[in-house]
């Protein structure tokens, strides 16, 4: 084996090896994440309450006083 080949075998397995260690914990983490809720947040304008509605509404109903409320945008 020349020293050429060597090290680029070496430099080669370890970057298989970082890549792996990698993927693993990038895929655990997703599994112990909460999921993303596809709801929409609203604010009553009128008591201040917070809710969530299906994420397909734009105006939604408030729980607490019944005023129609749109969707707070981030």
């Amino acid at each position: 084996m020349t020293t050429d080949l060597l090290i680029f075998s070496y430099v080669t397995a370890l970057l298989a090896t970082l890549s792996g260690t990698a993927l693993y914990f990038e895929q655990r983490r997703r599994r112990f994440e909460p999921a993303e809720s596809a709801d929409s947040i609203f604010r009553c304008d009128k008591c201040g309450f917070l809710y969530t509605d299906d994420h397909d509404v734009d105006r939604s109903r408030c729980p607490q006083c019944g005023r129609s409320n749109d969707a707070i945008r981030f």
